[in-house]
């Protein structure tokens, strides 16, 4: 695909002009019963942005928390396993389009008897966790943006960012969320409004402001990817400055349940699956894609497969050290 993308104005109010959504709403509800085993915790748990994520939340109970923005308006979905069932709830103008998406959202798309394991790690890992899908979503922005908001600092910098800018710009979640702290994620014309100062504050740099800018401007094309196959999908996405094969990975895991995209770029992954398939922690970038190839189609799930394996190297390198981009 060649060529820019004509933004197009986004409709949506700003946070303080939009109508809050009564608590006491009731909601619209859903019972499902996979046709496969399923760990909630392991298919939804990419969908959280640190532990105080205000878009998510995972309760003692096993119950999943989640808010979104959808095609149709903000919305909060509420997941339960109920044995072999799933019992979910939704509130909010995206009740509706969340709960038909239920079983897209967890896994039901997924096909994991495409994976042939190879290492006797992975058929081991694949063995005991039986729970395992690759969520699909449906939505790019949502994840894109947290994805450009962790390029290049610790989880930790990124994880403050999103938290600070969404419940900053974001609106308070349909639904009985208040105790919860929940917020929905900002409109792409409230992204683009957010002050320069407020970035710096978040402790975002003008580069990954710049760029989550850029792709707000065309998020209706943003989110047509959603449909594409992964190497349409990821040409969609690295058509924006800024957007390299680390972020359209990361992003497409999750709004596409793509099996394929392997994360490239990243600064441990390559340690990680070179010390698991090939005991050899050094490995980059060129020496994971080769150990990977024999699972062509499938390389994100191996790597998770080996990121819950807990095969990992020993820290032996001292941690990135964050910086304060917003005492600068």
């Amino acid at each position: 695909m060649a060529g820019r993308f004509a933004p197009r104005t986004a409709r949506a109010a700003l946070p303080h002009q939009a109508a809050p959504t009564r608590s006491d709403e009731p909601p619209r509800t859903r019972d499902w019963s996979p046709p496969y085993p399923l760990d909630l915790r392991l298919v939804l748990g990419p969908l959280r942005r640190g532990p105080a994520d205000p878009t998510f939340r995972m309760t003692s109970d096993g119950t999943v928390w989640r808010t979104t923005r959808t095609p149709e308006g903000p919305g909060t979905l509420r997941v339960t396993a109920h044995g072999a069932s799933i019992r979910a709830a939704a509130w909010g103008p995206g009740a509706d389009w969340l709960l038909s998406g239920l079983p897209t959202l967890l896994g039901a798309d997924d096909d994991p008897d495409a994976f042939t394991p190879r290492h006797r790690l992975l058929a081991l890992t694949r063995h005991r966790r039986p729970g395992l899908r690759l969520l699909r979503t449906g939505l790019v922005l949502e994840s894109l943006i947290p994805s450009i908001l962790e390029q290049k600092v610790t989880t930790d910098e990124a994880y403050r960012a999103w938290r600070l800018l969404v419940r900053g710009y974001g609106t308070p979640a349909p639904g009985p969320t208040a105790d919860l702290g929940l917020y929905v994620v900002p409109d792409p014309r409230t992204w683009a409004m957010v002050p320069s100062w407020e970035w710096h504050k978040a402790g975002v740099d003008a580069k990954r402001s710049a760029t989550i800018l850029r792709a707000v401007r065309v998020a209706h094309r943003l989110e047509e990817a959603a449909a594409m196959d992964l190497p349409e999908a990821r040409a969609r996405l690295e058509l924006i400055p800024g957007i390299g094969p680390w972020t359209s990975a990361e992003t497409l895991q999750r709004s596409n349940g793509a099996a394929d995209a392997v994360t490239v770029g990243d600064l441990h992954l390559p340690g990680i699956v070179g010390h698991a398939l090939a005991d050899n922690r050094h490995a980059d970038d060129e020496e994971m894609l080769a150990l990977l190839a024999p699972y062509a189609g499938q390389r994100h799930r191996a790597t998770r497969l080996i990121l819950l394996s807990g095969h990992t190297p020993k820290r032996r390198a001292p941690r990135m050290t964050p910086r304060n981009i917003a005492a600068l």
